[in-house]
């Protein structure tokens, strides 16, 4: 299993096209894949495939979407070896089928793919890929299993390679539910749990890995009344995707870049760094961790691990944009792994909490 692509339901796609490419640096994708009621825009960067879906007529899907909810994700698209056998499974635990399966070839290219529902208004397709050379007229269809994206083009100099993890946020009770609905329909395995509390508010956690380990899907649920995963689903009117976050193997270089070109981040006091230098074996070098803290990245690191070449501690680095759209749900992680740094740091986690805490008692949300 593999993330094909993401996809989002937006009120306008040619102003988010041109988002993407501004501030993140995506490149937009020639495509014609809209229909006479949607318009859909696609952009790249490394292995990651992003749609971008508006309206045109208020027959539109996006549309319905957008009645009920606010922009955002609503689709996560995941290619896998067997769709026949994944759809058979939802059928088996009761999930609903929006798509049955749909057979389609382009060229030397199979295709096979359906669609479930998922929590809130999230969907999942699902795509069988057997492919040849992806032909052009592949993308002059109109519609072919919801504008999934083909073959991509990969721009080797683009800051962003791949998608690292998706975090969903549930409502309070549903998180085993959703737990097991992953592990029972599409094979996913629990890993990390966290449970982050403050003086103010609370949340629980529950990391899901597809059994291949290519996909990260963290699961969360309020633990209080307050807390901003409460916050999301209030303006939300549901569960919902909170955040994706977008690997780079260079974050101090990308976030710099992005600044520059007025993207919005969450701000990191520098008092996080003076307690960072406190706690034993950082494994960052006073000039290293000088452009790190300039650039307001969150850092975190596990036990030294013995490695070829010698003892080198698995580091985390990560930063969180400001949520996107009007109202405060989606937003952006950028994360770098170093040293083969694997699953999630609880100190980045309580921070990326705490900090959001901070945009909350700015919005006037949080007592």
């Amino acid at each position: 299993m593999k993330i094909d692509h993401v996809h989002f339901y937006v009120e306008d796609a040619k102003v988010w096209r041109d988002w993407f490419v501004h501030h993140l640096g995506f490149q937009a994708v020639a495509s014609r894949i809209s229909s006479f009621h949607t318009c859909t825009e696609m952009v790249n960067s490394g292995a990651v495939n992003f749609l971008l879906s508006s309206p045109l007529l208020p027959t539109s899907p996006v549309a319905e979407f957008l009645r009920q909810y606010p922009p955002g994700v609503a689709d996560v698209a995941f290619a896998l070896e067997d769709v026949e056998g994944a759809i058979a499974l939802a059928q088996k635990y009761d999930a609903t089928i929006l798509q049955p399966i749909q057979e389609h070839q382009v060229g030397t290219a199979f295709l096979k793919c359906g669609k479930i529902a998922a929590w809130g208004g999230l969907t999942h397709t699902l795509i069988e890929k057997h492919c040849g050379e992806m032909a052009e007229s592949l993308w002059q269809s109109e519609e072919i299993c919801d504008n999934f994206p083909s073959a991509s083009p990969i721009s080797p100099s683009s800051s962003i390679t791949a998608i690292d993890h998706i975090v969903l946020n549930v409502a309070v009770g549903e998180l085993d539910r959703a737990v097991a609905w992953y592990e029972n329909i599409l094979d996913f395995q629990p890993q990390q749990t966290f449970k982050i509390k403050t003086d103010r508010s609370a949340l629980h956690s529950q990391v899901m890995v597809s059994r291949n380990g290519s996909v990260q899907l963290p699961i969360n649920e309020p633990a209080t009344r307050n807390s901003q995963i409460q916050e999301f689903l209030d303006v939300n009117r549901g569960s919902g995707i909170q955040h994706i976050a977008l690997r780079t193997t260079n974050l101090v270089n990308a976030i710099a870049k992005f600044r520059a070109s007025g993207l919005s981040l969450l701000s990191v006091p520098q008092s996080y760094y003076s307690q960072l230098k406190q706690r034993p074996g950082l494994p960052l070098s006073p000039l290293e961790l000088e452009a790190i803290a300039q650039q307001e990245i969150l850092v975190d690191w596990q036990e030294y691990t013995p490695l070829e070449g010698g003892n080198i501690a698995p580091l985390l680095l990560q930063i969180f944009t400001q949520p996107i759209f009007e109202q405060p749900t989606f937003f952006f992680e950028f994360i770098e792994r170093r040293y083969q740094a694997q699953g999630f740091g609880e100190g980045n986690f309580r921070a990326l909490f705490e900090a959001i805490e901070s945009e909350q008692i700015k919005r006037g949300t949080l007592q």
